[in-house]
């Protein structure tokens, strides 16, 4: 069978990679081409475009690439058309995989969605298009399943989520190898990836550090920023260390979190590691936000459970008060510490539910098909 894979994003690129190689011992005939990056050609997809030249992040960057955006999507059309594909199978990355969807649906395709776009968050008016050109959609989160067939009258299928065999696997390798004996217990500062959310929320967790000088404060570098954006930031601390392309490593070691919201969120989580999630923005952002998103809670964490298993700082109240006396009470507090601890392992039951979710997601794609043909 043929597969027309796309993922636009460094975390599409992991769950297609995991993806293909479930699709392939289950399809050994399978021909996959597919937009991605490394790890999804290092699984055998045939790469046509690396995600590298697909990013671009922020209105006024999107604004400054549109041409760039709209060949991307020109040359998209014309590739799927020429491989001619039985299944179109896009992952995630929304802003241009519903406008190949909705392309390739007039064409004839099959198009299949793996991780759903967070329209239960904002932009819900998205849905009525998506279900008329997505003939399978694959979710990820549990309550997205409710949310599409009470909201929207829509049958989707719940996979579980691909973190829970991406973590495990990586702790699974972490315990084969010697320890690394830190001499004091670490704490974790995962500031965010983009340049304005780090210098926003960075300087507060650090300030937090000169109050706990019994541990080793370690910030995770983002892969996007330079050694000498984060050298000042730190430099007047005696206790605050950094890592680059090792947050599950650093996370395996740590003791607590200080997390920014998103997916990093839901990783410490299913590291185990007690967490505080941070999240503070310009003021007209997080005014407009407030008034385009309809959530309870900004962390992957409460949303899944729904109820805040681990505390939320958010904007105003994120101060250096504040965030210490959250930290200290998930370093020291052993009832909160254990509460902690037993809504993790929920979460986590509750997003494997059924084994490993890629394979799931793979054998959906697969039996679809073959009942399709």
């Amino acid at each position: 069978m043929k597969y027309y894979i796309i993922a636009g994003e460094a975390s599409g690129d992991l769950h297609g990679s995991n993806l293909i190689k479930e699709l392939k011992h289950l399809d050994n005939a399978a021909n996959i081409h597919c937009w991605g990056g490394d790890l999804m050609q290092a699984a055998g997809g045939t790469l046509i475009k690396h995600y590298r030249d697909l990013a671009f992040m922020g209105f006024a960057e999107v604004v400054m690439n549109l041409r760039t955006i709209m060949n991307n999507l020109k040359f998209c059309k014309q590739d799927i058309e020429q491989f001619q594909p039985d299944v179109l199978v896009l992952i995630d990355y929304p802003g241009f995989n519903l406008r190949i969807a909705e392309w390739a649906k007039q064409k004839g395709f099959k198009v299949v969605f793996y991780i759903s776009p967070q329209v239960w968050a904002w932009k819900e008016g998205r849905v009525k298009k998506m279900k008329q050109c997505i003939d399978k959609m694959l979710v990820i989160l549990p309550f997205e399943k409710d949310y599409y067939k009470n909201k929207w009258n829509w049958d989707v299928e719940y996979v579980g989520h691909p973190l829970v065999e991406v973590i495990d696997s990586f702790i699974e390798s972490q315990n084969s190898k010697p320890k690394t004996q830190n001499s004091k217990p670490v704490v974790a500062l995962l500031p965010g990836s983009r340049k304005q959310e780090i210098l926003k929320k960075l300087p507060i967790m650090l300030e937090v550090a000169k109050h706990f000088p019994d541990y080793e404060f370690v910030v995770a570098k983002a892969p996007g920023q330079e050694d000498t954006f984060y050298e000042p930031l730190l430099q007047p601390y005696s206790n605050v260390s950094s890592v680059r392309n090792e947050t599950y490593k650093l996370l395996t070691q740590s003791t607590a979190a200080l997390v920014t919201s998103g997916t990093a969120t839901l990783e410490t989580a299913l590291f185990g590691v007690p967490e505080v999630v941070c999240y503070k923005g310009s003021n007209i952002s997080y005014q407009i936000a407030k008034r385009l998103i309809s959530i309870k809670y900004i962390s992957l964490v409460n949303l899944i459970m729904d109820k805040p298993v681990v505390k939320e700082l958010i904007q105003n109240d994120l101060t250096i008060k504040n965030l210490t006396a959250e930290l200290s009470l998930i370093l020291t507090d052993q009832k909160r510490i254990a509460e902690i601890k037993k809504d993790y392992a929920d979460l986590k039951h509750l997003l494997s539910q059924g084994g490993n979710a890629s394979a799931k997601a793979a054998k959906s794609i697969y039996q679809f098909m073959c009942n399709v043909e």
